[in-house]
């Protein structure tokens, strides 16, 4: 119990040394990770899409 004690004081005090992004940080790179994600699953998307139909015509 007592490692599972020391554990997490060490971890809190850690955790004062963190430092948080702000709001409009996270907003940003939330916003970010969204837009990149959406682009690279269109971008896979269509290239699945051509693969197949290039695949249908010649098979």
């Amino acid at each position: 119990m007592s490692r599972l004690t020391n554990y997490i004081k060490d971890t809190r005090a850690e955790m004062v040394h963190v430092n948080w992004p702000t709001r409009q940080q996270t907003m940003r790179f939330t916003t970010l990770v969204i837009v990149v994600s959406v682009l690279t699953a269109a971008i896979l998307g269509l290239s699945d899409f051509v693969f197949s139909r290039l695949l249908t015509l010649l098979f």
